[in-house]
């Protein structure tokens, strides 16, 4: 089964647009989906448009090291207690990811652009909290984060996400050879796509090269991916 992660970006207590990766800049979100950008309303709205499982919520005050947004992270699990979540909250060490994972609030994405080194994924790796860990592999025009980490697959858990910033909210479509590339390295992993998908076209092109799922935001919003096509990858 293929499967499409929403996307929600918080800063300061809300969701935010994001575009390119130029995190200063975001907007605070307009969706077709639901009224405002209150991270309750955005969530309820996307789960109305198709029961998904997991939704990605990067706190991007945590990334940026300004604050945190555990207080929205919280309300989210109140309110969809059935809903997984991943959260990238600039993790840098292996102690804060097994706190994180301690809070209950979901699994704990390590973007590779915030990680100390490959420590935390060594330290991590003999750890119970390893099952609850996915890797962002994170890249402008080229790889965000510890060198020779891109190299070192048996560091990387099952669930990875390939992460093109500069094409998130772009329309540009996914990087296909970049996917290819990392899909090579580890075969055996389940990977994600995050980063210009633009359609349902994309999503069906993705599934087809073996990818296990996408991470989608804009395209969710403005409507550009339906209901219809969302039921039909889920089947």
């Amino acid at each position: 089964m293929f499967h499409v992660v929403p996307v929600i970006d918080l800063r300061e207590g809300g969701v935010v647009h994001a575009r390119r990766g130029d995190r200063g800049r975001y907007p605070p979100l307009r969706s077709s989906l639901c009224a405002g950008n209150d991270p309750v309303a955005v969530v309820g709205g996307l789960l109305r448009l198709h029961p998904f499982h997991v939704v990605y919520a990067a706190d991007l005050d945590a990334i940026q090291g300004t604050g945190n947004n555990r207080p929205a992270l919280a309300r989210l699990k109140a309110a969809f207690p059935d809903v997984g979540f991943w959260v990238d909250a600039g993790f840098r060490t292996a102690d804060a990811v097994r706190g994180f994972v301690a809070l209950g609030l979901g699994d704990a994405v390590l973007g590779s652009e915030s990680l100390d080194g490959l420590a935390p994924l060594v330290m991590l790796k003999a750890d119970p909290a390893w099952d609850r860990v996915i890797l962002s592999l994170d890249f402008h025009d080229r790889f965000i984060g510890p060198p020779g980490l891109p190299d070192r697959p048996d560091l990387w858990p099952q669930r990875i996400i390939a992460m093109t910033l500069a094409r998130v909210g772009s329309g540009e479509g996914p990087d296909w050879n970049r996917l290819a590339e990392i899909g090579r390295t580890k075969p055996q992993a389940s990977l994600f796509a995050a980063g210009g998908v633009r359609n349902g076209d994309d999503l069906r092109n993705l599934a087809a090269r073996g990818s296990a799922g996408a991470l989608v935001a804009t395209a969710l919003h403005d409507g550009r991916i339906g209901g219809a096509e969302l039921a039909a990858l889920s089947r």
